[in-house]
C-alpha cells in the first residue's frame, strides 16, 4: 500500500497543477474586447456631459433658470456627478434644447422647450442634492 500512495500523490499532484493551470487561461471575454467596451461607454459618458454642459452655458437657459430662481453654478457642478439613466435622460433634454435652440433662435417657447430646459435643471438639481 505504501507504494501505491508514494506514486498516487505525485500523479494526483500533477494532474490538479495542470488543470488550474489551463482553467487560468480562459476568457469568456477576451481582454481587449473588455478594454474596448469600457473605453466606448466612456466616451458615451463623456459625450453626454458635454452636450448638458453646451444646454447650460447657453444663454437662453441661464435666463430661464434665472427666471426661476435657480442656482446654475450648482447644476453645472452636479453635470460631473451624474450617471447611468440620470446622465442619458439629462443628456437628452440637453440635446432637444441645443437642437431647437440652433441657428440662432432667441426665444424660448413656453412649451416643450422651456419644459425641457426645467426638467434639466430639476434632474441635476436632485443628483447633486443626492
Amino acid at each position: 500500500m505504501p507504494t501505491v500512495r508514494t506514486f498516487a500523490a505525485p500523479l494526483l499532484v500533477f494532474l490538479m497543477a495542470s488543470s488550474t493551470a489551463y482553467a487560468g487561461q480562459q476568457h469568456i471575454v477576451s481582454p481587449e474586447q473588455l478594454a474596448s467596451t469600457v473605453e466606448q461607454q466612456l466616451k458615451t459618458e463623456d459625450g453626454d456631459r458635454s452636450a448638458v454642459r453646451v444646454a447650460l452655458a447657453r444663454p437662453e437657459v441661464r435666463e430661464a433658470a434665472a427666471k426661476l430662481g435657480v442656482d446654475l453654478s450648482r447644476a453645472v457642478a452636479a453635470v460631473d456627478t451624474l450617471q447611468g439613466a440620470d446622465l442619458t435622460r439629462a443628456a437628452d433634454a440637453a440635446r432637444h434644447v441645443n437642437d431647437r435652440l440652433a441657428g440662432g433662435a432667441s426665444t424660448i417657447t413656453i412649451t416643450t422647450t422651456t419644459l425641457i430646459i426645467i426638467l434639466l435643471v430639476a434632474i441635476l438639481l436632485i443628483v447633486a442634492i443626492k
